[in-house]
């Protein structure tokens, strides 16, 4: 959507279409949550401090959010996506990415399903959209920002080097005002100069995440929609630098996987009754395999435990494969206050063991504390 918040401000009260609107807080450590059009040509924009934005521009009108009524708007703008495809992933109240490859038979090609949600959000809520077409989410996600206000753009196959290679890095998501003048630094300003360098060039600033950064910078990016059913998964998924063959460090990851996506179970105050295991080979042939647990649950070792046993199962059957991801998800969600009824001795200790390690990393950092058995075994020196 386009100034999500402030156009449906200026659309509710004519007297403010045309001037200058943020929507935020107006307090001493107030921030800007959206900006009109008509401010940002001020240099004003999201999550500015609000002093500063006033101070660019003195004569803006400022709303104080009204989050439940965006959320309803919202709710109304998702409705049109979903009437053209499931596969409907949600990155915030006015931004979402559409899978509509099984749609086209029945809707025509991409950039007419595209019109046609852009027309039916106008008509059912008197506000603009900006889409962009394209074969994977990152380019789709970058062509819908270029034509601002009300833009359409479409990137086939063989325009997306043509497109990507002269915008600059900031373009790409992810890349941050700290990170991107260290980059700049190395005379690369362009995603094309990204895509081609040194990679031992940008390794001292992305580390293991090189290759994929040079990638993305190339237009490539092979993540499928996930629908967010509502909430009604959690999960915490990794890309591997280099496909991994050894079992120790599969395992490895796995727990790892595992307890990340178990701190998130914590934070939402939910349980689960079904633990997934997603496994990628390097030819990209995806498996999932699932398991069902009683009573439900929110503890890093029992979610492990049988996360462990799924890979074990699956490995044991396709010993020699290399994996390129690996995935740790749970499901069937509900209140994490029924966990009371079920709490036996070690269910205790276990949830008293998962509370302390997730305040240590409140206090101190998510790296402060992890799983032994998620670390890499090291050689013994020999003794002398």
């Amino acid at each position: 959507m386009d100034a999500f918040y402030a156009s449906v401000e200026q659309r509710d009260d004519p007297a403010l279409r045309g001037r200058p609107v943020i929507v935020g807080g107006t307090g001493g450590r107030g921030v800007v949550a959206a900006a009109s059009y008509e401010v940002r040509k001020f240099g004003v924009h999201s999550a500015m401090p609000m002093r500063e934005a006033l101070r660019r521009c003195p004569d803006a009108v400022c709303v104080h959010p009204r989050i439940s009524h965006y959320s309803g708007e919202s709710r109304r703008i998702f409705a049109v996506f979903h009437e053209f495809t499931p596969l409907v992933q949600g990155l915030s109240l006015d931004e979402a990415f559409l899978d509509v490859t099984g749609s086209i038979a029945v809707f025509g090609p991409a950039e007419q399903i595209a019109c046609e949600i852009k027309r039916l959000i106008h008509e059912r809520t008197e506000l603009t959209a900006s889409v962009g077409v394209a074969p994977n989410k990152l380019v789709a996600k970058i062509a819908s920002d270029l034509r601002k206000p009300d833009g359409l753009v479409v990137v086939r196959p063989g325009e997306v080097r043509p497109l990507l290679d002269p915008l600059p890095i900031r373009r790409l998501f992810g890349l941050g005002a700290k990170t991107a003048p260290k980059v700049e630094a190395l005379g690369i300003h362009t995603l094309g100069d990204l895509s081609r360098a040194n990679p031992a060039a940008l390794r001292p600033i992305f580390g293991r995440y090189t290759e994929r950064v040079q990638q993305r910078a190339a237009g490539i990016d092979d993540r499928p929609v996930v629908p967010d059913l509502d909430e009604k998964q959690i999960s915490a998924e990794e890309t591997f630098e280099t496909d991994i063959a050894d079992h120790a460090q599969l395992r490895a990851e796995i727990v790892r996987l595992a307890d990340r996506t178990c701190a998130r179970l914590r934070t939402r105050e939910v349980a689960a009754s079904c633990v997934t295991v997603k496994i990628r080979r390097k030819d990209f042939t995806t498996y999932t395999r699932q398991r069902h647990i009683e009573p439900a649950t929110q503890e890093t070792r029992v979610v492990t435990a049988v996360a462990l046993e799924l890979l074990e199962q699956w490995l044991a059957a396709q010993p020699r494969a290399a994996l390129r991801l690996l995935g740790v998800g749970v499901g069937e969600l509900s209140p994490a206050t029924q966990l009371e009824l079920f709490t036996d001795a070690q269910s205790g200790r276990n949830r008293q063991l998962d509370t302390a390690v997730d305040d240590i990393r409140q206090k101190f950092g998510k790296v402060a504390l992890k799983p032994a058995s998620s670390l890499e075994p090291r050689p013994l020196a020999p003794r002398r």
